[in-house]
């Protein structure tokens, strides 16, 4: 390996390691490299979407090119691994889809889901993209967002209306998020479609930070959102076992 691609990978794997954004001098202090050669990496980074610049002065963070890597590894992954089986697990449990969802560029990316086998339901491939402000994944990871980076990501959204019960207003979106964050779950009663429900709960890592969500929807004539709420302790024990999985 070249010496130029190993120290580009290595200023990678250094964002990756810290996994949050970084200045040059953290850079150069950990990798012991001369300034200007961690500059010159970094800007060469950035430049194929590798890096980007941060919403903070004078910090990168891994791009787009990087997060678009990473899920194609984690959906191809889990196509096949321990957490198919656990979610189809509660699929058998509550006789209705189930899913798991990131955030990527604004949005809710499904790396997973199993769907029930009523013919009345949303079906959706692992792949598909949902909004935030609309679903009870999308909620639920806005929620746990750092507050700062939150406010900035409301603040960008556009609070497109989907049903009467979509939420528009960036002040009770914020406040929903400080719920949902309270409370440990998020719900979706007909936000993004009319008579459907949902319920989410967190995903954590290894450092007790959110990385997923998983969430149950259902038609609300099928099941209510009172019943998936008396449930929420097997979505929980589900939750642990699936971020050990995609930590693994």
């Amino acid at each position: 390996m070249s010496s130029a691609i190993d120290r580009a990978f290595s200023v990678l794997e250094c964002f990756g390691r810290h996994q949050k954004p970084l200045r040059l001098s953290d850079v150069v202090t950990e990798l012991d490299l001369p300034k200007q050669t961690a500059h010159r990496l970094i800007k060469q980074l950035e430049a194929l979407d590798l890096l980007e610049r941060d919403i903070q002065p004078e910090k990168y963070r891994l791009g787009s090119r990087v997060r678009q890597l990473g899920i194609a590894a984690v959906v191809s992954q889990n196509r096949t691994a321990p957490t198919r089986a656990i979610l189809e697990d509660l699929v058998a449990r509550f006789e209705e889809t189930v899913n798991i969802g990131i955030l990527d560029n604004g949005e809710v990316l499904y790396i997973d889901r199993v769907e029930c086998h009523w013919p009345l339901r949303v079906q959706l491939a692992p792949g598909s993209r949902v909004k935030m402000h609309c679903t009870a994944i999308g909620k639920l990871l806005l929620a746990h967002l750092p507050d700062p980076v939150r406010a900035v990501t409301i603040r960008n959204m556009a609070l497109e209306k989907y049903t009467p019960s979509t939420i528009t207003d960036a002040q009770k979106l914020e406040k929903e998020c400080e719920r949902i964050k309270a409370q440990g779950y998020a719900e979706n009663v007909g936000e993004d479609l009319q008579g459907l429900v949902a319920l989410a709960v967190p995903i954590f890592g290894d450092d007790g930070q959110v990385i997923a969500g998983i969430a149950v929807h259902a038609p609300e004539a099928r099941m209510s959102l009172e019943s998936m709420r008396s449930h929420i302790a097997i979505l929980n024990t589900a939750a642990e076992k699936l971020g050990a999985a995609l930590m693994s």
